[in-house]
Formats: structure tokens, C-alpha cells, sequence
């Protein structure tokens, strides 16, 4: 069976961009959707103010609603799409987290309401998109055209390949080109404690910088003939670049850190690309 595609949903604006867009990649990749929400509990002000009797029947009833619409906004134009609604219970993160276990994708948009609330793009880049045990995709508002174009970011280090696997498989499933994109502010050192030189050729180090991302890319043409690559390299912060580069792509993939505590897996990188690029960013772990 298909993986889902694991979306989070609590009847926002932004949450509903990443309904449509989530139900967008499941028809692309042929898999089915679900739509998850995080229920809140009771929690009077007061603790002795007890909870209203109808309260639980009418917060059931208006979250049917919602999920009903989400689905609906999913199938648009997708009729044969599968859709599936779930409500979790806990914190918003845990259950994202929970139901992202056997998802091959987890969506969700950049800013949240009620039940999403505190997943801002800094708390889904801590809690969710540097843990999750899949890609996680955040959803920006959208930006006007079609480019045909994803981006990749490149570090040129070892354990990228699960970055560089759902690039080129995202790009030969949207037929788009795919922009890679390597980024140095400093010539880098392959020796432990040799220090950085303070003088440098930049043309040079420019060099030595796109011989590295030819050879961190060597072999994924063959293994995906049908996607058509661009390599870029750009002498400056890695963020910016992607940002810059992020005005004219459908997409951004950038790797995150494997392992770790909590709030150190995203990496700088890739935290700072979730707040400025202009389109979708999926966040992928790397080794």
C-alpha cells in the first residue's frame, strides 16, 4: 500500500493552503490523504467552572464541519483522490508527530489557529520539521506563477542523499527543473584544526566550490535521465542564497540535521530558509 500523506489542519487560512496543496502532491505521487486535527480539551478559565453541557456536542459537530470542508477542498478537480479525516488528542506537535510514523510526507502551513496555534514557523521548525520521521513540508501563502522549477540545497558534505533523492524524484514527478544550489562564505578546511586562511583567491575557492557540488551531484543524472539540472554556486550565507533563489521556484528541499536535541536538529540553514523563502520549503533529514 501507498504511504499517506499526512496533512495538519485547524480551519485556518493558512491550514487550508496546505490542504490544497497537500491533496496537489497526493495526486501527483498517487497516494492517499490525511487530513489531521488536534482537539482541544475543556480548559475553563476558572477551575471550578465545570464544562458545559453541550459544549463537547457542539465543538464535535463544528469540527465535522471543518474536516468536511478540508476534505472537500482537497478532492477539488481530484475526484478520485482518497481522503481521510482524523481528530488526535494531545499537543498539536505530538500529534503531527504520531501521525507522520509510516507517512512518506508531512504538510503544514506557516501559521496556525486554536488547535495549531503555537506552530508558527519557529515551533514547526523545532518541534516538527527537525524530527519528524519523514519530509516535512511547510506551506507559504502562495506566489503568483508557474516556474516549473524546484530547488535544492547542496551542501557538498556527506549524508545528503535523502535530500538529493526527493529532489530529483519530486522534480521527474512535477517534470520540473531542478536548481541546485551550493553556498560558501569561507573556504573550508578538510584537515581537523588547520585554520582557516584569512587571504584567499575567491576565484579560485569558487572553483574548488563547483567542482565539490559536481561531485556531491555525480550519479543522480544517471539514475534520473528525465530531470533536467542546474548547478549553481554562490559565494555567500547559504539561507540567502536559497531565499534569493526560492522568487523563482515552486519549491525549496533543504536538508536538516539527523539526531541531536530537539531544538538543535533543524539547523541554522534550513531554519532560516523557513522564514524567508517565498514558496513551499520541505524540510528533509539528513545524515
Amino acid at each position: 500500500m501507498t504511504q499517506p500523506i499526512v496533512v495538519g489542519f485547524d480551519g485556518s487560512a493558512s491550514s487550508l493552503q496546505a490542504v490544497t496543496w497537500a491533496g496537489q502532491e497526493a495526486e501527483v505521487r498517487d497516494a492517499p490523504l490525511r487530513v489531521v486535527h488536534a482537539a482541544p480539551g475543556w480548559s475553563p478559565a476558572e477551575l471550578l467552572v465545570p464544562e458545559p453541557a453541550a459544549w463537547e456536542t457542539e465543538a464535535k459537530a463544528a469540527l465535522r464541519r471543518q474536516l468536511e470542508q478540508a476534505a472537500v477542498r482537497a478532492r477539488a478537480g481530484r475526484p478520485r483522490l482518497q481522503v481521510a479525516t482524523e481528530v488526535g488528542t494531545g499537543s498539536p506537535a505530538d500529534v503531527l508527530l504520531h501521525a507522520a510514523e509510516g507517512a512518506q510526507l508531512l504538510v503544514v502551513g506557516s501559521r496556525g489557529r486554536g488547535g495549531f496555534a503555537e506552530l508558527v514557523l519557529g515551533s514547526v521548525s523545532h518541534r516538527v520539521a527537525g524530527v519528524a520521521p519523514c519530509p516535512v513540508a511547510v506551506i507559504r501563502e502562495p506566489q503568483h506563477g508557474d516556474f516549473r522549477t524546484i530547488v535544492v540545497g547542496v551542501s557538498g558534505r556527506r549524508g545528503q542523499d535523502a535530500v538529493l533523492e526527493f529532489a530529483f524524484h519530486e522534480a521527474e514527478l512535477r517534470r520540473s527543473v531542478l536548481h541546485a544550489v551550493h553556498a560558501w562564505t569561507h573556504p573550508g578546511t578538510v584537515t581537523p584544526f588547520v585554520v582557516e586562511p584569512v587571504v584567499y583567491d575567491v576565484e579560485a575557492v569558487g572553483q574548488d566550490e563547483a567542482l565539490l557540488l559536481a561531485q556531491a551531484l555525480a550519479g543522480w543524472s544517471d539514475r534520473f535521465p528525465d530531470v533536467e539540472l542546474v548547478q549553481h554556486v554562490a559565494h555567500g550565507h547559504p539561507a540567502k542564497a536559497l531565499a534569493d533563489a526560492s522568487t523563482r521556484a515552486d519549491l525549496v528541499v533543504v536538508g536538516s540535521r539527523h539526531g541531536g536535541p530537539r531544538t538543535l536538529a533543524l539547523g541554522g540553514t534550513a531554519h532560516a530558509v523557513l522564514h524567508h523563502a517565498r514558496t513551499p520549503v520541505v524540510v528533509v533529514r539528513s545524515g
